[in-house]
């Protein structure tokens, strides 16, 4: 189910910061009560081989998406306390020391379950135990949200476990939300700051399309 032009959904996840504080998040009233853009992303696994590259990628962009009023929120399916010992898991050993961004502890699967992002396939309910069974681990997928000040999302994607992501990206696109937001212009394709956007019209994309 798309989410994007609806609001994000309303729900308090535990999270797990890098002072060893579990604590509750709400994504949606992240966005609204602070005013602020929110980059959510989704990684598979804890003490995995591509996951913590991407929360490191991330971290060292935090300043970035702070200049652009933006929150940074990691999250995954495992617990606190499993989040907590990663963080205390030096980079040079596969860790994630240094991360700063609190980071969802999705274990009861909430949320990841609302946005459907888990990684399930061929379930099977089981008449004798009278349980669905489910092949796949049962984690995320690389999925990343971008909500809006209102709380309302305007860019969700999914990457399948072995693609990372490019976090420069979602600084281009958190620069387009915000020319939108501010000029009342539409960005076209590669569009960076700085760059021309286009009239949200048919005569604005013939003036573009003609000088580009």
């Amino acid at each position: 189910m798309a989410l994007v032009g609806k609001q994000f959904p309303n729900l308090s996840v535990d999270a797990m910061n890098d002072m060893g504080d579990t604590f509750k998040v709400n994504v949606l009233e992240e966005a609204k009560n602070n005013n602020k853009k929110v980059i959510l992303f989704w990684y598979p696994k804890d003490f995995t081989f591509v996951c913590p590259t991407e929360l490191h990628a991330f971290q060292a962009a935090v300043g970035e998406f702070k200049k652009r009023n933006t929150i940074v929120i990691g999250a995954s399916c495992d617990t606190p306390e499993v989040h907590f010992a990663w963080l205390n898991t030096a980079k040079d050993n596969g860790g994630i020391e240094g991360v700063t961004y609190p980071i969802l502890a999705d274990s009861n699967r909430n949320l990841s379950s609302i946005l459907g992002i888990l990684d399930i396939t061929n379930e099977v309910y089981d008449e004798e135990t009278g349980t669905v069974q489910v092949e796949g681990d049962n984690v995320t997928y690389r999925a990343t949200y971008i909500i809006d000040e209102d709380g309302t999302v305007q860019h969700e994607s999914i990457n399948n476990m072995p693609l990372g992501r490019n976090v420069n990206e979602y600084l281009r696109l958190i620069d387009a939300l915000t020319h939108v937001q501010e000029k009342g212009e539409v960005c076209p394709a590669n569009w960076e700051e700085g760059k021309d956007a286009m009239a949200p019209n048919a005569k604005g994309t013939a003036e573009y399309l003609a000088s580009h």
